[in-house]
């Protein structure tokens, strides 16, 4: 008889999760969650609260302030940006400040999606950053997407119900969707460096067990809602106004009111013609759907176009580097006639080799353009001039 899988291992150097990758996905991803003690040993965090709570009063940053008021057990949410003088006067218990998409803003956040490489990039969301008051908390919920728990500073602690078929009925006095029950099967309390795994629909709860930092790495789940709405505005924005319905079969109606079965089966017919029966037109409209952002703040040019001759000669002789957009989303896709590079909605043909170097280039020196094809330094020149790269200021490193 099998031993039952351990819900807590300690990490290992070298190994995120205390196990190699692929033993990871087989036994926990979106199956069961995992606690990993130590899994980056020694973390310091990058940023400190005053960092998060700076970021938070940015106009273009997305933030929320969540209160906790224990005699009452009322919660209040406040949407940023937020006034500086407001933190002051917050107190020292009870409240989270939550700044998403805070890999986009700093790069030594942005650093640890590195670690989670056997993950593919398009599958990343953000890294939400949460500092939280001691005794600050958002409340016992579920997510419905995975996501990795880092504790980046101070301790919180954490609670979870691993049961089967836990209670998920909202309370519905409270903005937030959180749980009218909730039964802890789990008990932690995480130090820096340690991680929780949680795949999607797992109850749990986070409390500050003094004033602490955790960076939530989630992932992109679209529902199949979202991927249908997109799919169908898609297919109806390129539909042949001739594909109709119809019914050169028609036999004369025993019930002319009457919408029958050969009708309903007209109508699948119908609709099943305006499938992607061709795999590349299916694959180009994930890849463009999946590498749009939900933000606002998305890449543009800033409309000085450059000649490809001055491009060139920057980045081949003058030493200048191209940096990618923190918001310029990408991915990349064999295809029958080479590969698409998917990039904030766009898609632009290449070689697979080219897609895949741009793809995994936050920066673009003259070593890697002059490797690339001229499929590819054409997709360089277009992304420069939609501002999907731009010119670093060597100055700024």
């Amino acid at each position: 008889m099998s031993r039952p899988l351990p819900i807590e291992v300690q990490g290992r150097p070298g190994q995120l999760l205390g196990m190699p990758p692929a033993r990871f996905l087989r036994d926990y991803w979106q199956k069961r969650p995992l606690l990993v003690r130590g899994a980056i040993p020694g973390y310091v965090s990058p940023i400190e609260p005053e960092d998060l709570a700076g970021l938070a009063c940015e106009e273009l940053a997305l933030s929320r302030l969540i209160q906790h008021d224990r005699a009452g057990d009322a919660w209040q949410v406040r949407s940023g940006p937020f006034a500086e003088e407001l933190f002051p006067t917050l107190g020292e218990r009870d409240w989270t400040l939550l700044v998403q998409d805070v890999d986009k803003w700093d790069a030594d956040v942005a650093a640890l999606l590195g670690h989670f490489d056997f993950i593919p990039r398009w599958r990343i969301d953000d890294i939400m950053v949460s500092f939280a008051a001691t005794g600050g908390s958002v409340g016992a919920h579920v997510d419905q997407y995975d996501v990795f728990l880092l504790q980046a500073k101070g301790h919180r602690r954490w609670l979870i119900d691993a049961g089967e078929d836990p209670p998920l009925d909202f309370r519905d006095d409270v903005e937030l969707k959180l749980l009218r029950q909730f039964d802890a099967s789990h008990d932690w309390v995480l130090a820096p460096g340690d991680m929780l795994y949680l795949p999607p629909g797992v109850p749990h709860h986070g409390v500050a067990e003094d004033p602490c930092l955790t960076f939530s790495v989630g992932m992109r789940a679209p529902s199949a809602a979202e991927l249908m709405g997109d799919y169908i505005d898609t297919l109806a924005a390129a539909a042949d106004e001739g594909l109709r319905y119809g019914d050169p079969d028609l036999a004369p109606a025993e019930d002319p009111n009457e919408i029958d079965a050969e009708a309903m089966r007209r109508v699948v017919d119908a609709l099943n013609a305006l499938r992607f029966r061709d795999p590349d037109r299916l694959g180009d409209w994930f890849g463009r759907f999946i590498t749009q952002y939900r933000n606002v703040d998305v890449a543009a040019g800033d409309g000085q176009a450059q000649s490809r001759i001055e491009v060139e000669w920057s980045l081949e002789h003058a030493g200048g580097v191209l940096q990618r957009h923190p918001y310029a989303r990408m991915a990349w896709r064999r295809a029958a006639d080479g590969a698409r590079l998917y990039v904030s909605g766009q898609d632009l043909s290449m070689p697979a080799a080219d897609a895949s170097r741009i793809a995994a280039s936050e920066r673009i020196d003259g070593v890697l353009y002059a490797s690339l094809s001229d499929a590819g330094r054409d997709a360089v020149q277009a992304l420069l001039q939609s501002g999907h790269f731009q010119w670093l200021d060597q100055d700024a490193g």
